[in-house]
């Protein structure tokens, strides 16, 4: 192996509030800058910009990868997508084609077009999008093809910037998404009145609030109980906005691949409740959360509301579910872990093709 750093192209579409977009992020800060010369190519810009830039990772915005890939000469290619086939954006990839070309498959999609062949390494982001991946497709989904690897989490940050001393008896609960009604759930706006004839002095704190919710809110006339919050960019930001509260509720009705929001909230030491989605919609978060150990599972928004309820009277258990998801963050999502792990995932792949005849 040659002692020059690996330059490495990180790639994406953008570089906005999503948790592709903040997964790609946390990658590159965490990955040893020793061993690894880093770039990120993102094809249109975003508040992350910024934010890779602090970590000390240049980050050029460029509609036109050509420039780049000959300038760079990168040899390996990390590209973040949904996973299905996008042969115009795939293109520069596969007509400058590096060592090695390593996916994020975010939401578990399969390629079968010639762009999607060139791929040397396809990352799924939890065990759920592999098997899925793997039983639909028939396709014997294993290493070192195809690898799990979990989003990274500053569990570290969360644990520091989290209240010790966290009030769990207070009726307080969030939700953390973007303002897109595909990230929501029915369930996430039905329950609410439901809960409220039970503990009419809950809370619900929301940061993504989506004009259909609100509507839904109002009319049913409990707005007063709601709180819409601006959207949170920082680690920091969100510790601070889940500081007050005693549970994350997570409904979305198409699932998660992963569920970057739910890590989160287990590394600040929050329980989490969530529903299954459907068919064969994404399913992580049933993955994440641990049915009555680090939070809870309903199926309807009655079910919800109870879960929610339940966990607002029994402060001490929703401590321990807390707690229990700090240590699960801690042990499966912290960022430093995670990108050593990334790491060996790129040696595995330059070893391999060093070796070929």
């Amino acid at each position: 192996m040659s002692s020059k750093p690996i330059r490495v192209l990180h790639v994406c579409k953008g570089l906005g509030l999503g948790g592709t977009e903040k997964a790609m992020q946390l990658y590159v800060t965490h990955l040893d800058k020793s061993r690894f010369e880093i770039l990120v190519l993102a094809l249109g810009d975003g508040d992350r910009r910024k934010l890779i830039r602090d970590a000390g990772v240049p980050v050029v915005v460029s509609a036109d990868p050509y420039p780049i890939l000959n300038k760079f000469k990168p040899r390996i290619i990390h590209i973040h997508r949904a996973g299905w086939p996008e042969p115009d954006f795939m293109r520069p990839f596969r007509l400058n084609p590096p060592e090695a070309i390593v996916e994020t498959n975010v939401f578990g999609r399969f390629d079968d077009s010639p762009s999607g062949q060139i791929i040397d390494c396809h990352i799924f982001i939890s065990r759920f999008c592999r098997e899925r991946y793997a039983a639909l497709h028939h396709v014997d989904a294993v290493p070192p093809g195809y690898e799990v690897l979990y989003y990274p989490v500053e569990t570290d940050l969360y644990e520091s910037h989290s209240p010790a001393d966290r009030d769990f008896s207070q009726p307080v609960f969030t939700r953390v998404s973007r303002p897109d009604p595909g990230k929501w759930s029915r369930i996430a706006m039905e329950f609410f009145p439901l809960l409220l004839k039970e503990i009419p002095e809950a809370r619900y704190r929301i940061v993504g609030m989506i004009p259909e919710a609100e509507a839904y809110f109002r009319e049913q006339g409990v707005m007063d109980r709601v709180e819409a919050h601006p959207p949170v960019l920082t680690d920091e930001e969100v510790c601070d906005f889940h500081a007050e509260s005693c549970l994350l509720a997570h409904g979305n009705d198409t699932g998660e691949s992963f569920g970057l929001v739910i890590a989160e909230a287990m590394a600040a030491g929050l329980p989490v409740v969530t529903h299954p989605a459907e068919g064969l919609r994404d399913n992580a978060q049933l993955e994440l959360v641990d049915h009555g150990v680090t939070g809870l599972h309903a199926a309807t928004a009655e079910d919800f509301a109870g879960a929610v309820a339940w966990l607002l009277k029994h402060p001490d258990e929703a401590r321990k579910m807390g707690q229990a998801g700090r240590t699960k963050a801690r042990e499966q999502f912290r960022a430093q872990h995670i990108a050593r792990g990334l790491e060996a995932i790129y040696d595995g792949l330059l070893e391999a093709r060093a070796a070929r005849p």
